[in-house]
């Protein structure tokens, strides 16, 4: 049978002493009927499937280009079944939402920003080494997949991460060679006609590991001339797999196809409302504070649609309408953009270089654990951080990768930070990647799980924006850290920064702006987010509306950003400088460690140990495979005491004679309590001594004064050679714990003696002669033994005649079968106690009968009695 033709093309990876990687592309055989449909693989191990597939009907009445991503995990790929509880794949998890994220910037860009046909791109990841990520690859199947879709798509565009291990870029690196990164960058860009590399999309930061490799190991540090050289040695990756892509799409030779473009407004609406309301928007664009200058702009589009009423009478109202907004909101646009790009003149005055007002606080929220406020004009980042035991780190369900997470980074930006009303709830993929990358930057300072044992969460609450709310979460975040009193390795700060480009005179230039606001990240074309300590960078992340960025203007904005985090991390220093004390309400969590022969004694059987101390104490535990132990409490106290009660089970003391305790009793039975004196070792106080706890009354149940979970002052009495420890009341440490018994030696006169191990031995081992006997005299006169026999009346051997000449009784002669004594239940004849066997005295065993009856029925097992013998 003739398969499907298939079509490959691949890109070979060189890394030098790091080995290569082969990235593959095939289509023809998979997902035929989309319209544009490869499999990317990754050494043969990792398999992902991109398809493109566009509407065939334009939206109506969308204003933007329709474009969605989705990449969808499946648990197959990793060999694992979802842990959900329908054991199914269920909405996408924050890496697949990253994933997205990572394949849409790049991407958006290369198509026409007037199309309206929806566009779809799919990436499922079929299979995956755990020792390597699947974004990458994906990234590239979604542009090699698109490419051959025949959609208007100005691609391909390629993208490559490169990890720098032991001074060398590594491309596509594996999550062992990760650990050893100093820094990671994921660049995607595209060939230009002059054969260079424009960059359109950046996503990077230091690795988790960076202050140890840098500091104690003497790696280079990620500052901004090394990641320069990390987007230069990009270039050559990219380039390789743009043309393993075009090579595909030249074997396939699909047709593209024809898709209507719709313009956002006429050349000469637009050149009308210029007319109108040029002048007016050039005073207001001038307003510094954003709600006044919005109002203002409202009223000059209103005027605007007034005094085109009776113009272009020809258009549909609605449409007119709409392409009234689209010519206004492009008139605004280049009126920023060409002051800026003429004039270095910002909407709200500052110069190109320069920071809008900031401010810092520390400590804004009762109770929290930690909190502070950031201030950079009119954006407001309020972070609040919360401290827990490492047992309350994040676990991860993932396909490769890490699978727990101990700092939590969440980002969340309400409607009314922009003055507006909408959805409140989940997070969208927007608040997603920013606290992604706020975690990001944050990670490569924190302490090492050693030094600060703690699961940390932090929250980033945007509740004023005008502008890189993402950045000031970075800033917020650390003032809120050192106020909950973890101790940064160093302060960490964030800057946005924009581009604008165009033509003046002839020449094409590009402009770097400092500190963006949020209508400059609107008008321009890039927004890059700097963040970083006083000597490193620690994330970047690129957005641009361009087909790429050159590097050297990338480079350049790098260093101007150095310059904004140098006077943001001043402000912050001056408002705090080290770690604050930890709040009251923050648990104290505190360290020890125990033989790993131990961990059983401290859990106890089904976790009843562990559970008592953490009941007994208030105190939180957990226990590591290595025997460290992690003991937290509110104020500390509890978790002390937790540690005393395990370091006593780790390294027990034994009770000794004439020690005295308070102890909880933990069980009571017929003859006595067990109390418990240190963890894992109890004494019996026999119920002869808990009489002294009456004045010496009798008592008929331990349970009448020792109930489980009383506390009793006790006093050590003996411990015998088993182990086994007797208890006594204070003050009757002298009186015996039992009744006396008869001594074992007349036993064994009667008997014969044991051994030293308390073996009587067999009866005929016994020495014979030493047995008191009497003589033959004493016996009596018994006859002889067959005469006896013979003088028996026995008539068992009778003949007793056949059945029918037996005696009968009639019917009328018996008596009631109730009165009929010696039956099978309670009879006579089956008593075994012959007392009872003549009906003389059959009234006295009836009632005896009837009194046992009302007893309680005795257990099967007996209470043991640790004093008898």
């Amino acid at each position: 049978m003739e398969g499907p033709e298939i079509k490959a093309a691949e890109a070979v990876i060189d890394n030098g002493s790091f080995g290569k990687r082969t990235l593959r592309f095939e289509t023809g055989r998979l997902a035929q009927q989309a319209d544009g449909a490869v499999a990317a693989y990754l050494d043969d191990d990792s398999m992902v499937l991109s398809t493109t597939t566009a509407g065939s009907s334009p939206k109506e009445n969308y204003d933007f280009f329709p474009l969605t991503v989705d990449v969808e995990e499946k648990m197959y790929a990793a060999g694992k079944i979802p842990g959900s509880f329908f054991r199914r794949e269920g909405r996408p998890s924050t890496e697949a939402i990253l994933a997205c994220r990572i394949i849409d910037r790049p991407l958006r860009p290369l198509f026409p920003h007037t199309l309206r046909n929806e566009v779809q791109v799919v990436e499922t990841v079929l299979a995956v080494n755990p020792d390597d990520a699947y974004d990458m690859i994906a990234l590239n199947a979604a542009s090699a997949s698109t490419l051959i879709s025949g959609l208007p798509f100005g691609g391909p565009v390629s993208g490559v991460r490169l990890a720098l291990v032991d001074g060398q870029w590594v491309a596509f690196p594996r999550w062992s060679e990760r650990d050893r990164a100093v820094f990671e960058i994921v660049v995607a860009g595209r060939v230009i006609e002059n054969g260079d590399v424009a960059i359109a999309m950046i996503e990077a930061g230091a690795g988790k590991n960076a202050w140890t490799l840098i500091y104690d190991e003497g790696q280079t540090k990620p500052d901004e001339e090394v990641v320069a050289g990390g987007l230069e040695a990009a270039k050559p990756f990219i380039k390789a797999i743009c043309e393993a892509q075009n090579e595909l799409k030249a074997q396939v030779s699909k047709e593209a196809k024809d898709f209507p473009l719709f313009p956002e407004y006429t050349d000469a609406l637009y050149a009308r409302i210029d007319e109108i309301a040029h002048e007016q928007l050039n005073e207001a664009l001038s307003i510094a504070e954003k709600l006044p200058r919005q109002e203002r702009l409202h009223e000059i589009k209103n005027s605007v649609r007034e005094a085109l009423t009776g113009e272009f009478t020809e258009m549909d109202p609605a449409e007119k309408d709409k392409e009234l907004g689209n010519a206004f909101k492009e008139l605004q646009r280049q009126i920023v953009r060409r002051r800026i790009l003429t004039e270095d003149y910002r909407i709200d005055g500052r110069g190109l270089r320069d920071i809008r007002t900031l401010s810092a606080e520390v400590d804004i929220v009762p109770r929290v654990h930690g909190s502070a406020l950031f201030q950079r004009g009119e954006t407001q980042i309020l972070g609040v951080t919360t401290l827990n035991m490492l047992k309350m780190e994040q676990q991860i369900d993932a396909i490769s990768g890490p699978q727990t997470k101990r700092y939590m980074h969440n980002y969340e930006m309400p409607p009314y930070s922009t003055g507006e009303t909408g959805r409140v709830g989940s997070p969208k993929r927007r608040e997603v990647g920013h606290g992604a990358l706020a975690e990001k930057a944050l990670v490569p300072v924190l302490p090492d799980r050693e030094e600060f044992p703690y699961a940390i969460r932090q929250v980033s609450e945007a509740i004023g924006s005008n502008g890189s709310t993402s950045m000031g979460s970075v800033c917020a975040s650390t003032m809120s850290l050192l106020a909950s009193g973890v101790p940064l390795k160093a302060p960490v700060a964030g800057i946005a920064m924009g581009l604008v480009s165009g033509d003046v005179d002839g020449q094409h230039i590009f402009k770097t702006l400092t500190d963006i606001l949020g209508a400059e990240d609107a008008f321009g074309d890039m927004d890059f987010k700097v963040a970083g300590t006083s000597e490193f960078i620690t994330a970047l992340q690129l957005d641009t509306k361009l087909d790429g960025i050159p590097a050297d203007v990338l480079a350049s904005a790098l260093n101007q950003a150095k310059e904004a985090r140098t006077t943001i991390l001043e402000v912050i220093n001056e408002c705090i400088d080290c770690p604050a004390e930890m709040s009251p309400t923050a648990p104290r969590i505190i360290t020890t460690t125990v033989p790993v022969d131990k961990i059983g004694e401290i859990i106890g059987p089904k976790g009843k140990m562990i559970n008592q101390i953490q009941e007994d104490t208030g105190a939180n535990i957990a226990i590591e495979d290595d025997g460290t132990v992690y003991i937290s409490s509110e104020g500390g106290e509890a978790a002390e005491k937790a540690k005393g009660i395990i370091d006593s089970i780790a390294n027990p003391h034994v009770p000794q004679a004439g020690e005295t305790f308070n102890g909880k009793v933990v069980k009571t039975t017929s003859f006595g309590a067990f109390v418990n004196l240190t963890p894992g070792t109890d004494g019996l106080l026999h119920i002869s001594q808990i009489r002294n706890l009456t004045d010496g009354e009798r008592v008929e149940a331990v349970e009448d004064v020792l109930k489980e979970g009383d506390t009793v002052e006790v006093i050590v009495q003996s411990v015998d050679d088993r182990g086994k420890i007797s208890l006594a009341i204070p003050g009757f440490e002298s009186q015996e714990s039992s009744a006396p018994r008869r001594s074992r030696d007349d036993r064994d006169d009667r008997r014969g003696g044991r051994d030293d191990r308390g073996y009587r031995g067999h009866r005929d081992d016994r020495d014979y002669d030493d047995r008191p006997r009497r003589s033959h005299d004493d016996r009596g006169d018994r006859g002889d033994r067959y005469e006896r026999r013979d003088d028996r009346h026995d008539d068992r051997h009778e003949d007793r005649g056949g059945y029918g000449d037996r005696p009968r009784r009639s019917h009328d002669d018996r008596s009631d079968r109730d009165d009929r004594r010696g039956g099978y239940r309670g009879g006579r004849r089956n008593d075994r106690n012959p007392r009872y066997a003549a009906d003389d005295h059959y009234d006295e065993y009836s009632a005896d009968r009837a009194e046992r009856s009302e007893r309680p029925r005795r257990r099967v097992r007996r209470d043991f009695d640790p004093f008898e013998d």
